[in-house]
């Protein structure tokens, strides 16, 4: 039985391992252990994992500015897709964020990740064509 309950820093190596194992997945310094942490405990109750077994099979990390949500890193173990776990992770995030009055969220598909753009406009996301996203990075590294 399948079991969604908030993300904690103690499900990091299960949790990275399922990035690293899915498809389209771009993780930089910023996914580390320690940059995890901050932004979970930043994000208090609004990361979950699915759960099955004592088994990290779905996870997805989840923040707010205090305006809008941002959906990131959603992932699901590939045998266990088609299961409605995406969905059910989605929803758990998104009525985590209502409860504390955020009520529209983000999220960034790589362009060429055309099944997961599909998964999100089957649950009712669309695409925002008309902004175009800038990054600045202030690091040595290319790579945060």
């Amino acid at each position: 039985m399948i079991v969604i309950r908030e993300m904690t820093i103690a499900d990091y190596d299960s949790v990275i391992e399922l990035w690293r194992q899915t498809e389209s997945m771009s993780l930089r310094e910023a996914d580390s252990r320690e940059s995890i942490e901050r932004y979970l405990n930043r994000n208090t109750g609004l990361s979950f994992v699915a759960v099955n077994e004592d088994e990290v099979v779905g996870a997805v990390l989840v923040g707010t500015d205090g305006r809008r949500g941002y959906l990131q890193h959603l992932a699901v173990s590939l045998p266990l897709r088609g299961q409605k776990i995406g969905q059910a992770l989605v929803d758990k995030s998104i009525k985590a964020l209502a409860l504390i009055g955020i009520h529209k969220t983000h999220l960034f598909v790589h362009n060429d990740n055309l099944n997961a753009q599909g998964f999100y406009e089957m649950l009712g996301w669309f695409p925002r064509d008309e902004v175009r996203m800038y990054s600045f990075n202030s690091s040595m590294s290319c790579n945060v």
